[in-house]
C-alpha cells in the first residue's frame, strides 16, 4: 500500500474542503490562535498512519466534518523546527449536512468563502498554491480505483486451481488496511478478477461500503487461454469507465498496466509513469 509514513519523515495530510454555492464552490478555511493565521485543514500523521487515512481525520479533528477524498491536489514542503514538512492534500466534501461548527484549543473559527476572498484570506502562499490547483480542475470527481491483489503466497507452492489460491497473512492483512484506505474515496462499486486472491483482496472494503463484489471474467487472468492479446477486456473496462460512477477495480500484475492505461485514455489522463503496481497498492 502506497505513502505510509515513516520514522523521521515529517508527513501530513489536509484538504481543500468544499460544498456547492450560490455562484460555485465554497471552501473551508480554519483559524489558528496559536499561530493567529487561516490556512486549509491538515495535520501530522500518527505513527505508522496512513497519510489518506490522516487527511481525512484531521479534517474531522479540525472543522468536525467526516469528508470523502476526491482529486489529489499535490503536495507542499516547508520547513518546520529544523526538518522539511511534507503536507499531502486533496479535494474533499462532506459525507452529510455540517453540524454548526464547535471551536476547539487549535481551531477558534471556520468560515466558508468562494475561491477568491479565501485565497486573499489564506496566510501562506503554499495553501494559495494548492488553492489554485483545486480552481484549475474539476471540483466534483469520480474515483476510478485501480487495485493490485494483495499477497497470496507462492503460486509455485500451490497445488491446487491457481483462481482459488488465497490471501496468505500478510495479504489478509492488508485486506483490511485496504478497507479503511478505500473508503476515504467513499462507497464505490467493486468490480474483481475471479481469483479468490482478488476477491479476498476487496471483501474487507465490500462489506464496510455495503457493496456486492461483481466477479468480471475478462479481468481474470488464467494459468492458460483466455483473452490473449487483451481486447475484450479492454472493451470492458471502457464501458466501466463510460458508464460513470465511483468504482473500485482488483486485478493482477499481468493486466492492470492495460486496464491503468485503458483508464487513462478513456479519462483523458497522464498514465502514470510506471503501470506495475506492487501487490495491495493502488491508483
Amino acid at each position: 500500500m502506497p505513502d505510509r509514513t515513516r520514522s523521521g519523515k515529517a508527513r501530513a495530510g489536509g484538504a481543500v474542503v468544499w460544498k456547492p454555492g450560490p455562484d460555485g464552490p465554497v471552501l473551508a478555511l480554519i483559524h489558528r490562535p496559536k499561530y493567529g493565521d487561516w490556512t486549509l485543514p491538515k495535520g501530522k500523521c500518527e505513527p505508522g498512519e496512513h497519510v489518506l487515512l490522516a487527511a481525512v481525520r484531521e479534517v474531522a479533528e479540525e472543522t468536525g466534518l467526516r469528508v470523502t477524498l476526491g482529486r489529489p491536489l499535490g503536495r507542499s514542503r516547508y520547513p518546520v523546527e529544523g526538518r522539511m514538512k511534507r503536507v499531502d492534500y486533496w479535494a474533499a466534501t462532506s459525507e452529510r449536512p455540517a453540524d454548526p461548527f464547535a471551536p476547539n484549543p487549535e481551531v477558534d473559527d471556520l468560515s466558508w468563502l468562494p475561491a477568491d476572498p479565501a485565497a486573499q484570506t489564506l496566510t501562506y502562499k503554499r495553501d494559495r498554491t494548492i488553492l489554485e490547483r483545486f480552481t484549475a480542475g474539476p471540483a466534483l470527481t469520480t474515483p476510478c480505483i485501480l487495485l493490485r491483489h494483495a499477497s497470496a503466497g507462492s503460486k509455485h507452492r500451490w497445488q491446487g486451481n491457481d483462481l482459488d489460491r488465497p490471501l496468505d497473512a500478510a495479504g489478509a492483512a492488508d485486506a483490511d488496511s485496504l478497507a479503511r484506505l478505500l473508503a476515504c474515496y467513499g462507497q464505490c462499486r467493486v468490480i474483481s478478477s475471479a481469483a479468490e486472491r482478488c476477491v479476498a483482496t476487496v471483501r474487507p472494503y465490500a462489506e464496510l461500503a455495503g457493496a456486492k463484489i461483481e466477479l468480471e471474467p475478462l479481468f481474470t487472468v488464467r494459468q492458460r487461454g483466455g483473452d490473449q492479446d487483451g481486447r475484450a477486456a479492454r472493451e470492458r473496462m471502457t464501458a466501466i469507465v463510460r458508464a460513470g460512477g465511483p468504482v473500485v477495480i482488483c486485478a493482477h500484475r499481468e493486466n492492470l498496466p492495460l486496464l491503468l492505461a485503458t483508464a487513462c485514455g478513456q479519462l483523458g489522463a497522464d498514465p502514470p509513469g510506471d503501470l506495475h503496481l506492487r501487490k495491495s497498492d493502488f491508483l
